[in-house]
C-alpha cells in the first residue's frame, strides 16, 4: 500500500517546516504498518493556477496527479494563515478538481476508493475550519474521509511560538497523529478489501 504526502508549506526547501514535522509523525505510524510514503513539498515545485490536470510546458502537476492516482492514503498537510488553508493547498484543491471528470476502468471517479486525511499546524487558531475546508473538499472529488483522520498543532489565539520551537501540546499532537494513521490504513484496507462500485447512473 501506498501514501502521499502533500505539504502545503508556504516555505521552500530546504527552510524547517513545522508543518512538515508533524506530517512525519504520521508518516512514521504509516510506515509501521507497512505504507510505503512519499512525501512532497508543493512550494518546491512549478504548479500554475488551473482546473485542469495538465496545463502544457513547465506544469509540474501531472507529477503529482500520477502519484494521487498510484497512492491508497492521501494526507494533506498545511499550516493556518488567517484562519485559513494556505493558499498552495488551495491551489492544491483547485487541481485536483479535473479528478471529478477522471474515471477507471470501471467507472468510478479516479478518487473513489482511496481516503484521505488532514495535518494542521500554526501558532494561531483554527484548526477545525482548516480541516473542514480541506476535508470536504476531497470528498467532493471523492476521496473517502474515515473518522479522525486528522491531527493537528495550535498554540491557540495571539502570537507565540510554532510547533518546532516548543513541546506544549506535542504529546497530545503526536497520539492523534498515530491514531489518524491507524484510522487511515484501516479504512484503505477496507475499500482495497471491499471496494465500493461505480455511482448509480
Amino acid at each position: 500500500m501506498r501514501a502521499l504526502i502533500l505539504n502545503c508549506t508556504l516555505k521552500k526547501s530546504p527552510e524547517p517546516s513545522n508543518t512538515e514535522k508533524l506530517a512525519d509523525v504520521v508518516a512514521q505510524a504509516l510506515r509501521e504498518r507497512d505504507v510505503e510514503v512519499t512525501a512532497r513539498r508543493l512550494v518546491d515545485m512549478n504548479i500554475p493556477p488551473g482546473v485542469e490536470t495538465d496545463l502544457g510546458d513547465g506544469d509540474q502537476w501531472p507529477e503529482i496527479h500520477r502519484l494521487l492516482l498510484g497512492a491508497r492514503i492521501l494526507v494533506v498537510a498545511t499550516p493556518t494563515w488567517v484562519g485559513h488553508p494556505s493558499s498552495i493547498a488551495q491551489r492544491m484543491l483547485e487541481r485536483m478538481d479535473a479528478m471529478l471528470s477522471e474515471t477507471d476502468d470501471a467507472g468510478r471517479p479516479v478518487a473513489f476508493n482511496r481516503v484521505a486525511g488532514v495535518v494542521v499546524t500554526g501558532n494561531e487558531d483554527g484548526a477545525h475550519h482548516v480541516i473542514s475546508e480541506i476535508a470536504g473538499g476531497l470528498g467532493d472529488i471523492g476521496y473517502t474521509i474515515p473518522g479522525q483522520a486528522w491531527t493537528y498543532w495550535n498554540r491557540g489565539p495571539g502570537p507565540g511560538p510554532s510547533f518546532g520551537e516548543t513541546d506544549e501540546g506535542h504529546e497530545w499532537s503526536v497520539r492523534t497523529g498515530r491514531a489518524m494513521a491507524a484510522n487511515l490504513h484501516a479504512v484503505a484496507a477496507a475499500l482495497a478489501a471491499v471496494p465500493m462500485g461505480p455511482p448509480p447512473s
